[in-house]
């Protein structure tokens, strides 16, 4: 049987639930309808939302038209609850978009086509309420086409030339059909609905039953049965408990099957399923078994997260729609806040949404929002489920900082026998983006599992601004460099270094502050409209005139919610009940009085000891603390950003990320040790009485007026790192790495006949399992595959160390960290940039010489027979000589 999962959304009093009755009534799945009004409806399952007449909790229900099963998930409507409606598109096949045809196209409506756009979920569209005078079919079709996607077109309707016209123009192949056979085919539509580049609209009256049934007809034909790998996959959506208090783990199957008694885990937990039940409303089917495409309820998992991926399925992105008003919890006297604490959070569990917030310094419980009528729901389910009255202040606005500037941000974390530095970048991002995380880190700085640590530390934490201490948005953090220690490094110096990385780089940024904005449309007497842009102004929004009919006008814009949260009652009050304000979500922007805000919040940055702005660093079996505008005085690895001096003389930030060429110069390596490594000694260093790295190389391998040494010269190459630096041999790499390596080894081979040094290319071979160290000869030199579980870095440095006193050996590499050890080694050094120098003069010294004697033999074959002669013997005799 065709298995589709099919989300019901809309705008609130589009008549949603409404519809959902008038399916399954038709379908046969119920036997009689349902009516928000009487709270008898079949999927209103909890008391409040009865109460209410709205939906709260996603549910679902299962019927059946023809030989396709359809899983009818139903969405909360109202704007409080979007985020619960947003877990629920992660695991659609189709969504049902419901516009109320008496309003139109309204502001959610507008913020559900994003959505829906982003999760890349094809839609039908059904325009209910077009039993009432007020609807237009023809405007409503307009409106759809212009605010949402051109690609919106009635179905209902007989096909007719003028359908397939409109198909026609939404996508090539249908229209290259249409002009060889004046036909569309019905698979050609299916596909282009499937890849949302059609969009069914179907017209009707959900309360009369009109238009329904064609509707669901309409979504048999067009739709597509979606194809499942065989490997098990699920995608969580929901969180639960039943009226036993037992916890529900509401999953889509992605791929494979489930079965009771299957172990799951997603790489932290591993539980066992002890149950799977099929619900459809209040009821549920308890089955052994079930297939992908399937939606369930499953027992057993106490440690599952909405969002969350088993299997092959991976997690999803936090959800778009955030809360942006903030209330502290009352708790009634004699409750200790410690002990109810844990107790909400079961309530979180089921609506992430809510976001509860423990103030340890105020000792207070605070609860993160969308809206106003979450703080009933909220009281309620407290109430059901704890026996506890709670009450809640009068709220404030949930703010979010970012920043406008690139800067570097570095964290230290060195007390005794602990050691870890990490260096961040941050980058603004686009508004509405959130926060990204990434790596541009060398494995040769820092390894792998360090990074996946950083990284995991990134996103563990809601890392708070310096301006007020709201969590940061709108930003890419990537870890760029850092170092651990051998033997001193733990998992937790990370997390401390991570944290102060991300607080330094703030204190350095230019950080503004954020605040939420709503869009809105509001419908007024156009006499009235005058006044309502005054307070909109007033509002510090910003508004213009959508379309007036001469009695009704109606205005869109966006405004502070701060500004525009009591609104509705003054508007409904002004215009005597005649005005109706929607207002949706829009994001967050620039604070319209952030000096104010600031001032009144009074959050000290360098107070918060919980998130230190400064770095922890030892000397001489001591840690001492670092403010953070001093950190990068003390750092260990150099600075990601480089400094550039302009044309004015002046000092200043490269805003660019650095590329590969960039690299610690050989005269600050040397400098690097004599202030580290003979700084305790109470002497001066003995590198300070031998030549720079670069006066010794040169002096020792390049000079020609220079004594060959009686050691035996020898260059070793880390070739991955010489790779990636030469434009020429990375852009090869990136198409064929073979043929890069051979290229840099037929460079070496004519270098190495230059120079009659020994030369080996050293190569990591240390991902590969079970590989041992592999010495192969290629022409006159050696190139070296390191065996598993070591690098290049290893090999060399083990190299330089055993045999510097036997040899004469040079390193060729970039790497910062590798030329701090082989420097420290008393080796020298070529950076990957120089040692091509150093190829391209060689060889361009061959070239000369090879023209000079060209030329110097072109010369005496034009000389007569008689005086060619004579300068062969004066050749002879200064060489006897």
């Amino acid at each position: 049987m065709k298995k589709l999962v099919i989300g019901l959304l809309a705008h609130v009093d589009a008549g949603k639930t409404t519809l959902s009755e008038s399916m399954l009534y038709l379908s046969g799945k119920i036997g009689k309808l349902g009516r928000v009004d009487n709270k008898d409806a079949y999927l209103d399952t909890y008391e409040l939302e009865r109460a209410r007449g709205i939906t709260i909790f996603s549910k679902q229900a299962i019927f059946e038209i023809g030989e396709t099963q359809i899983t009818l998930l139903d969405t909360p409507g109202h704007v409080d609850f979007s985020a619960e409606m947003e877990r629920t598109l992660q695991v659609l096949d189709y969504a049902i978009l419901v516009i109320s045809g008496a309003d139109g196209v309204q502001g959610h409506t507008k913020t559900l086509w994003r959505l829906l756009e982003l999760y890349q979920i094809p839609v039908f569209l059904f325009v209910n309420k077009m039993d009432q005078n007020s609807t237009d079919k023809d405007s409503l079709i307009k409106a759809m086409k212009s605010q949402l996607d051109d690609g919106c077109i009635e179905f209902g309707q007989v096909i007719t030339e003028g359908f397939f016209d409109q198909l026609a123009m939404c996508d090539e192949i249908m229209l290259e059909a249409y002009l060889d056979t004046g036909h569309i085919e019905t698979e050609q539509i299916k596909k282009a609905v499937s890849e949302r580049k059609v969009f069914p609209c179907f017209f009707g009256s959900a309360l009369k039953l009109e238009g329904v049934e064609p509707f669901m007809q309409g979504i048999v034909k067009y739709t597509t049965l979606p194809s499942y790998p065989a490997e098990f996959g699920a995608k969580i959506f929901k969180i639960a408990r039943d009226e036993q208090g037992t916890r529900l783990t509401y999953m889509k199957l992605t791929g494979g099957r489930l079965k009771v008694k299957d172990v799951l885990t997603n790489g932290i937990w591993k539980e066992k399923v002890n149950q799977i039940r099929i619900y459809s409303g209040q009821k549920f089917e308890v089955v052994n078994e079930i297939e992908a495409g399937s939606v369930c309820a499953v027992t057993g998992l106490s440690q599952t997260r909405p969002g969350e991926g088993l299997g092959i399925k991976e997690a999803s992105a936090t959800p778009i729609l955030e809360p942006v008003l903030s209330y502290q919890i009352i708790l009634p006297a004699g409750c200790d806040p410690r002990a109810m604490l844990p107790k909400l959070r079961l309530i979180e569990e089921e609506q992430p949404e809510l976001h509860i917030v423990w103030d340890e310094q105020l000792q207070e419980i605070k609860v993160q929002i969308m809206g106003e009528v979450q703080i009933e729901i909220l009281q309620s389910l407290i109430q059901s489920y704890f026996g506890v009255e709670v009450a809640f202040d009068a709220g404030r606005i949930v703010y979010k900082e970012t920043i406008t500037n690139v800067v570097e941000g570095v964290g230290h974390f060195e007390p005794l026998r602990h050691y870890a530095e990490v260096h961040l970048l941050l980058e603004p991002g686009e508004p509405g983006s959130g926060l990204q995380f990434g790596v541009a880190c060398s494995e040769d700085l820092l390894g792998k599992n360090w990074q996946r640590l950083v990284l995991t530390h990134l996103e563990e934490k809601a890392h708070k601004g310096v301006l007020t201490g709201s969590a940061i948005t709108d930003m890419k953090i990537t870890l760029v460099s850092g170092r651990a220690h051998n033997k001193h490094t733990e998992g937790g110096d990370f997390r401390e270094a991570t944290y102060r990385a991300v607080r330094q780089g703030l204190k350095e940024a230019e950080s503004i502050l954020l605040e939420p904005y709503y869009a809105f449309q509001l419908e007024l007497p156009e006499k009235m409209v005058g006044r309502a842009m005054a307070d909109i102004e007033k509002m510090h929004g910003t508004c213009v005139l959508s379309q007036t009919d001469g009695e009704m006008a109606v205005l869109v814009g966006s405004a502070p919610v701060v500004t525009m949260r009591n609104y509705q009652k003054e508007v409904v009050a002004y215009t005597k009940g005649l005005s109706r304000l929607f207002c949706s979500l829009k994001g967050y922007e620039p604070c319209h009085n952030p000096e104010e805000v600031i001032e009144r919040i009074g959050y000290d940055s360098e107070k918060d000891l919980e998130n230190p702005t400064g770095s922890v660093f030892c000397a001489q079996g001591t840690g001492f603390l670092v403010a953070w505008h001093e950190v990068k005085d003390y750092m260990h690895v150099e600075s990601y950003l480089q400094k550039e001096v302009d044309l004015s003389g002046e000092t200043v930030r490269n805003q660019a990320p650095y590329t590969k060429d960039r690299f610690i110069s050989l005269d600050e390596i040397d400098q690097i040790i004599n202030n580290t490594f003979y700084a305790n000694q109470g002497k001066k260093s003995a590198w300070k009485r031998r030549k720079t790295a670069r006066e010794s190389y040169y002096e020792s391998t390049f000079s020609a007026s220079r004594e060959k040494e009686s050691k035996e010269e020898y260059l070793l190459v880390d070739g991955y790192n010489i790779i990636h630096d030469w434009p020429e041999l990375k852009e090869l790499a990136d198409e064929n790495m073979d043929s890069a390596r051979m290229k840099l080894l037929d460079s070496l081979s004519n270098y190495q006949g230059i120079r009659k040094c020994q030369v080996i290319v050293v190569f990591d071979a240390y991902r590969v399992q079970g590989h041992i160290e592999e010495v192969i000869d290629y022409h006159n030199i050696h190139m070296v595959f390191t065996r598993e579980a070591q690098t290049a870095d290893q090999y060399i440095e083990r190299f330089a160390h055993d045999n510097q006193k036997k040899y004469h050996i040079t390193v060729a590499t970039s790497d910062g960290l590798q030329q701090l050890i082989i420097r420290g080694a008393g080796c020298a050094l070529l950076s990957a940039r120089e040692l091509k120098m150093e190829i391209d003069e060689a060889n361009e010294r061959v070239s000369q010489e090879i023209q000079r004697r060209r030329e110097h033999h072109y010369l005496i074959d034009a000389l007569p027979q008689e005086a060619k002669q004579q300068m062969k013997e004066l050749m002879k005799k200064g060489n006897d000589k």
